[in-house]
């Protein structure tokens, strides 16, 4: 079952190297999978790669870690708290809407073009999706539940900590793959804005040099990367909800 899922990308690439071997696919628009291939090897020999995948995941742990605990505070506050949710929760869904491109301006002028406007833009990503999973999800909770919680002594944090926030351990999962996801579309943005490293950096190389195969190797990257590190999550998640692995 697990390798079904690779079916369709072998397909692809294999259809895809015959076509360009064939001529039938301009090389300076789509290189085989081969030439890529062998991109990336050349950048990993020179040790070019790793020094670009290691600040693309600089940034991300970074901003991701900075998004997720700002939605995980604000998410608990306003589940545990109608006054605060009224006060915050419209605000905060009407950021929700603005397009990520839209802060790149405001974080430029306020940050400046080094790494913490890079950052502020991952963590904008990462927070949204954290902060609704897990506010929707504290309020689907039981209340019979939080009562059973008040009974036995939970007040305040605590009552977050041991009662609300593991009733909503799903739906916040759930939030943190999805914010961790708009993370890398995020640090994608940040990357193509100014930066001298990183796997966005190698994709504006690419485009400015005329090498299409630089450009996908670099989205190459970014696809592995960002399964790997959906699957670590997913692991946490199964770890966490051994019940659910079924």
């Amino acid at each position: 079952m697990k390798t079904r899922g690779l079916i369709v990308p072998a397909v692809v690439l294999v259809v895809w190297e015959l076509a360009a071997r064939a001529g039938l696919l301009p090389p300076n628009w789509l290189p085989a999978p081969s030439t890529v291939a062998q991109t990336l090897g050349e950048l990993a020999r020179t040790g070019e790669l790793l020094e670009h995948v290691l600040s693309t995941l600089t940034r991300l742990l970074l901003g991701f870690s900075l998004g997720a605990a700002l939605g995980t505070l604000l998410g608990v506050s306003c589940g545990r708290s109608e006054r605060l949710r009224s006060l915050l929760d419209p605000s905060l869904q009407a950021l929700r809407s603005i397009p990520s491109l839209a802060w790149v301006p405001l974080f430029l002028l306020w940050l400046g073009i080094q790494e913490t406007s890079k950052v502020a833009l991952i963590a904008v990503g990462a927070f949204f999706p954290v902060y609704l999973n897990l506010l929707s999800g504290i309020l689907a909770i039981d209340r019979r539940l939080v009562e059973v919680g008040v009974m036995n002594g939970y007040r305040g944090w605590a009552l977050s900590r041991h009662v609300l926030v593991p009733a909503a351990l799903p739906a916040y999962l759930t939030g943190l793959r999805s914010g961790l996801g708009l993370a890398w579309m995020f640090v994608v943005a940040a990357e193509l804005l100014g930066a001298s490293r990183g796997l966005g950096y190698l994709m504006v190389d690419g485009q400015s040099t005329s090498r299409i195969e630089l450009v996908l190797a670099a989205i190459f990257a970014f696809a592995l990367l960002g399964k790997v590190s959906d699957r670590l999550l997913q692991a946490l998640e199964v770890k966490l909800q051994p019940w659910r692995a079924t």
